[in-house]
This record gives C-alpha cells, structure tokens and sequence, in this order.
C-alpha cells in the first residue's frame, strides 16, 4: 500500500516543479499546436509569487498545484500530475486541497481556467463542482474560465483518494 501526502514546495523543488510540469503538460503540444502556458512559465521567478503544494506518492513526487490569492479568491494557475500517475484521483485531490487553502484564509471561491480543447479536464472540473464563468480568447486558443464556491463544510471532510490508495 502506497503512502500519499502533500507538502508544501520550498525553492528547493523549483527544478523538479518545472520538470513535473513539462512532463505532465507535454501531452496537449500536438493538440493546440504549442506549449502550453504552464511549460513556458520561469518557475524562478513565479515562485515568489505563487504557492505550490506537492503531493507524493511514498517518496515519488507526482503531482503539484500552484495557487494564488488574487480577486477575494484562490486561482490555481497549475494542476499538473506525471503521465503515469495520472487517473488515480491525484489531481482531484489536489484540488480539494485547493478548497481546504480557500477556506484557512477566509475565502469562499476558488477559480481556475483552462484551454477550450484540454475537454478532459473541464469535464473532471465540472464534475466536482465549478462551473463556467466565461471564455475568452488567449494565447492563440480559447481560455475558459471556471470557478467553484467552497463550502467550509466541504473543505473540513478528509480528502478523497481510490481505494487502491491511503
């Protein structure tokens, strides 16, 4: 049995954020035609300005999400997991952490957006709450842009992984 956790980055982990990111972000290239914006980011220079929280599977870190408080809310600028992690709850469980950060710092709204053609994951996000607030273009592409209002309730119950997972 797995042990899964998660722990906040220090500048130690910006070389690993970055590596995470393009490995996790790689598969959408042939699909918009470009790096997405989380592959092109200087994580130097975003890490004084973000927070990023890591989640690793016993000693393997295969997944992040990275967050600001910006407009009386939390933005998660970045949700990425490994390829070969993908589709074990990891993503959805960094973003109930992202509700549990809402909530400690007094807020009640968590948004995020996402490319118009990564349907997968606006499918997981509509399925776990947010909605569509609005799309515009970006980048070369349409952003849509979702957000979620967060229960205090919900932010207080324990994270939600497979069974396969503790």
């Amino acid at each position: 049995m797995s042990i899964v956790y998660i722990r906040r980055a220090g500048t130690e982990d910006i070389v690993a954020i970055t590596a995470l990111t393009h490995a996790a972000y790689s598969k959408w290239v042939p699909i918009i035609g470009r790096e997405p914006l989380p592959m092109k980011a200087n994580y130097e220079e975003v890490f004084k300005l973000h927070r990023f929280d890591l989640l690793y599977e016993d000693d393997v870190l295969v997944a992040l999400i990275e967050t600001v408080e910006k407009d009386g809310g939390l933005l998660i600028e970045n949700v990425a997991v490994l390829p070969t992690f993908q589709k074990r709850g990891y993503g959805r469980m960094l973003l109930e952490h992202a509700e549990k950060l809402v909530v400690s710092r007094g807020f009640s709204i968590t948004r995020l957006y996402t490319n118009s053609k990564f349907e997968e994951n606006i499918r997981l996000y509509k399925s776990i709450g947010y909605a569509v607030h609005h799309e515009e273009p970006a980048n070369g592409g349409i952003a849509v842009h979702m957000e979620k209002n967060v229960s205090p309730i919900a932010a207080q119950l324990p994270y939600h992984l497979p069974d396969t997972y503790s």
